[in-house]
């Protein structure tokens, strides 16, 4: 499929238009790092709601997404195109539920669920290889957000 056959694909369907992060992962470079930052602006834009709501919000990001992107998959023909972000936005809004709003903390958990999300280490790349669907795309970056999470409330835990 060519570029422009995707963008076309994209911006006509409204699902894959959602999946796509509202167009932000036909980037031409690291769209799964667009995704990303927009899950950092979502995160942002949500501070002021009390801690229950931002974790609903959460978890409708996962769990819709576990439909959006299976259904985006299928009608894209592959299995986590990497256009695919509304895994990143919806990891990337989770990893920040878990640590306080600040420039220095959100760029460090920004940066470590990057690594985790690219690197793709066990278990990881197992549940990305072997998970279909949906399923699959949202749980390979569900646990590279549970890793970097985990890191960021060591290093928490450890400087109090």
């Amino acid at each position: 499929m060519t570029d422009r056959e995707t963008v076309r694909k994209v911006l006509r369907d409204p699902v894959n238009f959602c999946a796509f992060g509202f167009g932000s992962g036909l980037v031409p470079v690291a769209p799964g790092t667009a995704g990303s930052l927009l899950g950092v602006a979502l995160a942002w834009f949500s501070l002021h709601l009390a801690p229950e709501w931002r974790i609903g919000i959460g978890l409708v990001l996962f769990v819709f997404g576990i439909w959006l992107c299976g259904a985006s998959a299928r009608r894209m023909g592959v299995h986590d195109h990497p256009g695919i972000v509304w895994d990143e936005i919806a990891a990337m809004y989770l990893v920040l539920l878990t640590v306080p709003p600040g420039i220095a903390l959100w760029a460090l958990a920004f940066g470590l669920f990057r690594l985790f999300d690219v690197w793709k280490p066990w278990p990881i790349r197992d549940l990305d290889h072997r998970l279909s669907g949906g399923v699959g795309i949202m749980l390979d970056d569900l646990a590279a957000a549970f890793y970097a999470a985990s890191i960021l409330g060591f290093g928490r835990w450890l400087m109090s």
